[in-house]
């Protein structure tokens, strides 16, 4: 969270997390192309070997401020390969809010494990309390044959407690869905810590 006084706007960011060729920059290429020109930014990438790590930033127009202050978004996405866990881990200390996208494929199951234990670990580095921070599960890749039911990865990951969409994000099936849970998720933890921060500064 950065605020910019001088413009009113409270920048807050989202990071697509998840194992590689989940479908994280699917995603984000899926909302850049439906938000208005005028609102966002380029969408930037960074090639990285197998993977891509991609940012846009946008004005959500339509939403409440905060404090008087507009939300202007950022979204990001993380090289999901292990030989870049210090990429993973320096861009995941931006974030307000996680999208962790799941490969449905059964044979990706592993990965999916290994990568949600990963985002755990190093949140947790961070000083964050899972269970209070904003998370969003997404199952992707709903369309594809040979796909793990719903319910036995949302046990396996112990994820029942976050929001789950179901989504087929070559599709556009399900990100539109992804993102406004996870903005409003970030948006109410980030209206909670204003308050706090507010009502500490109050009794001072």
């Amino acid at each position: 969270m950065f605020i910019n006084w001088k413009k009113r706007e409270i920048n807050l960011n989202i990071v697509y997390y998840g194992p590689a060729l989940s479908g994280k920059t699917t995603n984000l290429e899926q909302i850049h192309a439906r938000t208005n020109p005028q609102i966002r930014s380029d969408l930037f990438t960074l090639n990285t070997h197998e993977d891509r790590t991609i940012f846009f930033d946008f004005m959500q127009l339509e939403m409440a401020p905060i404090g008087g202050l507009r939300p202007k978004f950022g979204l990001y996405t993380v090289p999901g390969q292990v030989y870049y866990e210090s990429t993973r881990e320096a861009v995941l200390r931006r974030a307000d809010g996680v999208v962790f996208v799941a490969d449905s494929q059964a044979q990706r199951w592993e990965d999916n494990l290994k990568a949600w234990g990963d985002m755990k670990r190093h949140l947790a580095g961070m000083g964050y309390t899972l269970a209070r921070f904003p998370v969003v599960v997404q199952f992707n890749k709903r369309d594809l044959p040979n796909v793990s039911p719903v319910e036995e990865m949302k046990t396996a990951m112990r994820a029942a407690a976050y929001p789950c969409i179901e989504a087929a994000a070559v599709k556009g099936i399900g990100v539109p869905q992804t993102l406004q849970t996870a903005m409003r998720l970030v948006m109410a933890d980030t209206q909670r810590k204003l308050t706090a921060t507010q009502a500490k500064g109050s009794g001072s």
